[in-house]
């Protein structure tokens, strides 16, 4: 890995590529939330344990049994574990977005992977704003066979963009060869 360095932050390309991909990231994430919880909650309602809930949710079926929008407020992380744990996930939020700032300023003239860095930072900055903003996370799409036990969980773009984002990066990873890396010597 490269040292850090100011020329990123200093660099168009560079920062058009991070700060762009992360901006449209960000802007869709919550466009597609406001829209989903604005057309499919019928407003947000306090429940019995105080957490907020749709008021009258109803779901949009776009391919019946694979991809619905029904709304929920998620209160956890990952498959709504962790609920009531809202300052964990917004000092580990913080703390993801110092370090995609240091892949940053690391990744030299990398443009794929500064895209990538700029998914991943619009994915942690869409969820954190709902923390901070609701105190939970807005998710509204429901992908994948409902049958029993197959994936019933509802997610959203910010969602969609940290799980692509940290696939790219794993392939990338794969296949970049960094500046001044040593070729594997055949026998």
């Amino acid at each position: 890995m490269s040292r850090p360095s100011p020329a990123n932050f200093r660099s168009v390309a560079a920062i058009a590529c991070f700060l762009l991909t992360a901006g449209i990231g960000f802007a869709l994430d919550q466009w597609s939330k406001v829209v989903a919880f604005r057309d499919l909650s019928g407003g947000m309602v306090p429940s019995a344990d105080g957490r907020e809930v749709p008021a009258s949710p109803h779901s949009v079926h776009f391919i019946p049994g694979w991809l619905h929008f029904d709304v929920t407020a998620n209160p956890g992380a990952v498959f709504g574990i962790g609920a009531g744990q809202r300052a964990l996930f917004i000092t580990v939020s913080l703390a993801a977005i110092v370090f995609i700032f240091y892949l940053f300023a690391t990744s030299g003239r990398q443009r794929l992977y500064q895209i990538i860095l700029g998914m991943l930072l619009a994915g942690v900055l869409g969820n954190l704003y709902d923390r901070l903003v609701f105190g939970y996370v807005r998710d509204m799409i429901h992908a994948l066979p409902r049958w029993p036990g197959v994936f019933p969980w509802i997610f959203n773009v910010a969602d969609s963009l940290l799980c692509v984002g940290v696939f790219l990066m794993i392939v990338y990873s794969f296949f970049h060869n960094p500046e001044g890396a040593k070729e594997p010597q055949t026998a």
